[in-house]
């Protein structure tokens, strides 16, 4: 009665707290999420593609004597289908058709019409080479009246290295050593001369240089040909032959590094040097241009006496007399064995001495020529 006059009992315990009272409210345990609603996919109802109708529909229940109608309705169809598809096909192969495809036929047979169906893995082509044959015989003997001396040298068969100077800007010397010894020896032999890769790649040029027989300038086309015992042309001053001034003419240069003694050593076959005398004054090189070389594709740009002042006319040539003299053949081989082409030392050695050689007959030719003209 008096704790309810007086109220609560200040002397006695407090109750004891709740347990959401006495918690802070940072360790109260993680209110569940509620679950993400599921969504049902609507799958899209199927829809029946009815089938092609090529004509009225038959009962083939009630009527099983009309199966063969079916069988016949059904081969023209097929058959209207394919008419249409070849039509459609024409239509669109005409719509491609351009005046440019017409001018492409009517070209390739006229291109085609004086070229063999063959020719061999280096690309001469004999019909072509028959032809040029006309206008190199021409140069030959009319123009450039070439006086071929020791052609007995080249073996009648076999293969044989001809290792000779290299002169005249264009390359007219390997054309008249192949004219020489086709029509000289007595074995008529064809020579396949290494032509440089400017030479090679120049318009038309190089194509008509592969076609009459020559062969761009590597190891390994050497070797091909050298295993096919044929007979090989190779000119080691290479640029630097037919790009000396008209003062340097006659004064050989430096045999590259020696490749040509490689060829020999490794296959076994004789060198023939041989020397030409009247091509260094056809084109007489007065000066040349660098600075233009990668403009036109060429190496350097040739100031003649002719060239460029009386425009294309200056590339003609200058009448000149020609000499070619073959010499006697070397065997290095024999003595020196194919594991000597790897010492650099003795190649470099053989290849100076092959030149020498080759200048020797220069100078003995040139102390015998009379004129440039008449010789």
């Amino acid at each position: 009665m008096a704790s309810k006059i007086l109220g609560d009992d200040p002397f006695a315990a407090p109750p004891p707290p709740s347990d959401t009272e006495s918690r802070p409210p940072e360790l109260d345990p993680p209110a569940k999420k509620a679950a993400p609603k599921r969504i049902r996919k609507r799958t899209p109802p199927s829809v029946s593609v009815p089938a092609r109708n090529y004509g009225p529909s038959i009962d083939t229940s009630r009527r099983p004597d009309r199966l063969a109608e079916i069988d016949q309705l059904c081969r023209e169809v097929r058959e209207l289908d394919g008419r249409v598809q070849e039509r459609f096909g024409a239509l669109s192969a005409r719509r491609e058709f351009t005046p440019l495809d017409l001018l492409a036929r009517l070209y390739r047979p006229l291109a085609m019409r004086e070229r063999s169906q063959t020719v061999d893995e280096f690309g001469r082509d004999p019909e072509v080479a028959a032809r040029v044959d006309r206008l190199i015989d021409f140069l030959y003997r009319r123009y450039f009246r070439v006086s071929t001396e020791g052609v007995g040298h080249i073996p009648a068969e076999g293969r044989a290295l001809i290792v000779a100077n290299h002169s005249g800007t264009l390359p007219y010397d390997g054309a008249m050593v192949m004219h020489a010894v086709r029509n000289e020896h007595d074995a008529h032999r064809e020579v396949r001369p290494l032509v440089e890769d400017f030479v090679f790649h120049f318009p038309y040029l190089g194509t008509l240089m592969n076609r009459i027989g020559g062969v761009r300038a590597c190891p390994e086309n050497a070797i091909r040909l050298l295993d096919q015992d044929q007979l090989v042309a190779v000119f080691p001053e290479g640029l630097k032959g037919i790009g000396k001034l008209f003062a340097q003419r006659y004064q050989l240069q430096r045999f590259g590094r020696g490749g040509f003694i490689k060829l020999a050593l490794e296959t076994d076959a004789p060198i023939i040097p041989t020397a030409i005398v009247g091509a260094e004054e056809i084109h007489p090189l007065l000066t040349k241009i660098t600075w233009l070389s990668k403009t036109f594709g060429i190496p350097y740009l040739p100031i003649t006496p002719t060239f460029p002042w009386l425009g294309p006319l200056g590339l003609l040539p200058l009448p000149s007399k020609w000499f070619v003299l073959f010499g006697e053949p070397l065997y290095f081989n024999a003595e020196y064995g194919a594991e000597a082409a790897n010492d650099r030392i003795l190649v470099n050695r053989l290849a100076e001495q092959v030149r020498q050689r080759i200048q020797e007959m220069i100078d003995h030719q040139l102390a015998r020529r009379r004129s440039v003209l008449f010789g």
